[in-house]
C-alpha cells in the first residue's frame, strides 16, 4: 500500500484485501505483462470488457485520427458524423425494434438513461403513477446510487436504507441449487410467476419496468435465462403493460454468440436493451440504450427526452466504437464467441472431472462461470474464514492468470469466478488457459483442503 500523495485507485479499496495487484505495463491480445516482466493470460477480459483483445493498433489509430480531426462536439448544440454512423451501425446489428440508440459513457450511465427515458415517457403519456422497478435477487445493474438501488444484493441494504429508493426484488432463477420439491425447469418457471405475483402485489398500474440480465455476470455467476422463462416474463410484462428491459451491459455485443444475448429468444424481445463493456472493449467508456422508433419519436413530439451528459456521443468515443465494431466484422467475433465458447466449455467440463472443488460450470458462449464448492455432493460453499474467490485469484496469479472474482452478497448464493477471455482468443491460447487453470485449481485445492469434503468425481 503506497502512502504517496494521490496514489492509485486501489487505495480506496478495503485494506483487508489479500490479493496482490500486479502493476501492468503492457497488454496485447489475451496477454498482459507486469513491471517485473511476468506474463499473464487475461482469463476474464478484465471485468468482461476487453472483447476484442488488448493493444489493437487499428482501434488506436482510429482514436488518434479522430482526436486530430475533431476532439469534441456537444450533442445539445451540434451534430457530428461519428455519432450518426455509430448509432446506425448498432441499430442495424440489433435489428427491428431498436431503431433508436442513445449513447452514454458506460453501463451505469446507460442504465440510468433507460430508466429516465421510461419514466419521462409514462409521465408524458399521463401515467405518472408508474414508478416502481422490479429486479432479480441477486443481480447487478451499475455503480451509481440509482443503479445500486436496483441491484439485487441484500448486503447493500444498510448503505441504501433511507438514502435511495430500492427496487422490488424477486428470486433469480438459479439452476444449480433449487429448493426441495423443484426441478430446475419448475423452479425457473416458479421464479417467472413470482414476477406476476409481485406486479399484482404492487398494483400493475404502479410498475414501470422489470430489469433483468439475459446472462448474469458476477452477481449470479453467469446464470442463463432459459427460453421458456424469457417467453413467460415477456408475456407477463405485456399483459400488465410493464416495460421489459434487458441489461446486456456485460453479456451483449457478441459475447454469448449473438450480437444481443436476447437474440436467442425471438419471441421475448425487450422494450429496451442496455449495452456497454464490449461495445467500447476497454478502449473507451461507451454505453448505449437501444429503443424502438415509435416510443422515441412519440416522446419527441410530446416533451422530448432532454436529459443529457457532457460526454454523450463524444466524437472520439464514437470513432472508437466504430473501430471496435470493425474488428468484430474483421474477425467474425460473434461467431468466434460461439465456437470458442463450445470448445472451452468442453475443456472446463474435463477439468471438473478432475477437480472436486468445481461444483458447477455455466454460461453461454465466452461468458462462463466456475462455481467453487467445499463439497460437491451437498453443494456446500466455503466458510466465511476461507474466501475462495480471493484464494483462486492468488493461485491464478502464481500460474500466470488474471481472474475476475469476488465474493458477492457475502457468499449467500455461492462463490464463483468468471471465465470470459477476449473473443479473439485462439484455440492454442484456450489450451494454454486451461493448462494454467488446471495448475491453479490444484494449488487452490491444496490451500482449501482443510475445508473440503472430497466426494467421488462427477
Amino acid at each position: 500500500m503506497t502512502s504517496s500523495p494521490g496514489a492509485p485507485q486501489d487505495v480506496f479499496y478495503a485494506r483487508t484485501n489479500i490479493v496482490p495487484l500486479p502493476l501492468i505495463v503492457r497488454a496485447e491480445g489475451v496477454r498482459m505483462w507486469d513491471d517485473a516482466g511476468t506474463e499473464y493470460l487475461d482469463v476474464s477480459s478484465g471485468p468482461v470488457v476487453s472483447n476484442i483483445g488488448h493493444g489493437n493498433a487499428r482501434v488506436a489509430d482510429a482514436m488518434a485520427a479522430q482526436a486530430k480531426t475533431m476532439d469534441f462536439a456537444y450533442s445539445r448544440v451540434a451534430r457530428h458524423q461519428p455519432n450518426i454512423d455509430l448509432t446506425a451501425r448498432i441499430s442495424a446489428m440489433a435489428g427491428p425494434g431498436y431503431e433508436r440508440v442513445a449513447l452514454a459513457s458506460g453501463g451505469s450511465e446507460a442504465m440510468e438513461i433507460a430508466l429516465k427515458f421510461l419514466r419521462q415517457y409514462v409521465v408524458a403519456t399521463g401515467q405518472p403513477q408508474r414508478h416502481r422497478i422490479i429486479t432479480l435477487s441477486p443481480s447487478y445493474h451499475g455503480g451509481t446510487i440509482a443503479t445500486l438501488a436496483i441491484t439485487g444484493d441484500a448486503s447493500l441494504d444498510p448503505f441504501l436504507e433511507g438514502f435511495a429508493v430500492k427496487s422490488e426484488r424477486i428470486p433469480a432463477p438459479f439452476q444449480y441449487r433449487v429448493p426441495t420439491g423443484h426441478t430446475p425447469q419448475s423452479y425457473r418457471m416458479a421464479c417467472a410467476e413470482a414476477l406476476e405475483a409481485k406486479i399484482l402485489e404492487l398494483g400493475s398500474e404502479t410498475v414501470l419496468a422489470f430489469v433483468v440480465e439475459p446472462v448474469g455476470g458476477l452477481a449470479t455467476g453467469a446464470v442463463v435465462l432459459e427460453e421458456d422463462y424469457a417467453n413467460r416474463i415477456r408475456e407477463i410484462c405485456t399483459q400488465h403493460q410493464v416495460y421489459l428491459v434487458y441489461d446486456e451491459i456485460l453479456c451483449g455485443t457478441g459475447r454469448t454468440g449473438c450480437f444481443l444475448a436476447s437474440h436467442a429468444w425471438p419471441d421475448a424481445r425487450a422494450d429496451l436493451v442496455v449495452l456497454a463493456k464490449g461495445l467500447g472493449s476497454g478502449y473507451t467508456p461507451l454505453g448505449a440504450v437501444l429503443m424502438p422508433k415509435a416510443m422515441v419519436d412519440d416522446l419527441s413530439n410530446r416533451t422530448g427526452f432532454n436529459f443529457s451528459h457532457t460526454y454523450n456521443a463524444n466524437p472520439i468515443t464514437c470513432a472508437t466504437g466504430l473501430a471496435v465494431l470493425d474488428e468484430y466484422e474483421r474477425g467474425d467475433l460473434v461467431n468466434a464467441a460461439a465456437m470458442r465458447g463450445r470448445a472451452l466449455r468442453a475443456r472446463l467440463d474435463d477439468l471438473a472431472e478432475k477437480h472436486p472443488s468445481i461444483g458447477d460450470i455455466r454460461g453461454k458462449g465466452l461468458l462462463m462461470a466456475v462455481e467453487l464448492v467445499a463439497d460437491r455432493v451437498s453443494k456446500t460453499s466455503f466458510p466465511a474464514e476461507f474466501p475462495p474467490t480471493e484464494h483462486i485469484r492468488i493461485c491464478g496469479l502464481k500460474h500466470g492468470l488474471i481472474i475476475y472474482s469476488r465474493r458477492t452478497a457475502n457468499g449467500a448464493n455461492g462463490d464463483w469466478f468468471i471465465v470470459a477471455p477476449p473473443l479473439t482468443i485462439t484455440e492454442d491460447e484456450c489450451d494454454e488457459l486451461v493448462e494454467r487453470l488446471d495448475a491453479t485449481l490444484t494449488g487452490f485445492e491444496a490451500l482449501a483442503a482443510p475445508y473440503m469434503t472430497v466426494s467421488d468425481p462427477l
